[in-house]
């Protein structure tokens, strides 16, 4: 289904999200790791390493994923972006860290948090660039 005006399907989108989603994971995980490595602790460098990748993400995904709605404009956009990833991404990562680290570990814990978020992020991504849902 695409918006009047829309020229790409939405399968398309969903493909091209999880292609950015891949990258934008890696970004995500080799920063925290290393800030990890250095000896930061795990939420400090959970916050770092995510403000790094949602920036990499909005970058790639208005541009290349979705189709921005002019109406919204970009500061709107990356706002609404970046605190839907917030609470999505960042939330599933830092509660993943909170309750798995101990069971898991540290590394574990990170990924299984990336991956519950990766699963919600799509139609939150899209609302924020596309203005839309469905």
């Amino acid at each position: 289904m695409t918006k009047p005006g829309s020229s790409r399907p939405l399968g398309v989108k969903a493909l091209r999200f999880g292609a950015v989603g891949i990258a934008n994971s890696a970004v995500d995980f080799l920063i925290f790791t290393a800030l990890a490595w250095v000896g930061l602790p795990a939420l400090v460098a959970n916050v770092i390493a995510w403000a790094v990748a949602v920036t990499f993400s909005y970058a790639v995904n208005s541009r290349w994923t979705f189709e921005a709605d002019q109406a919204l404009g970009k500061k709107k956009s990356f706002a609404r972006f970046a605190v839907s990833g917030a609470a999505i991404s960042l939330g599933s990562s830092s509660l993943a860290l909170i309750l798995l680290t101990d069971l898991a570990g540290l590394l574990p814990a990170k990924i299984i948090g990336i991956v519950v978020g990766a699963v919600i992020n799509f139609f939150a991504a899209r609302w924020s660039i596309e203005d839309r849902i469905v």
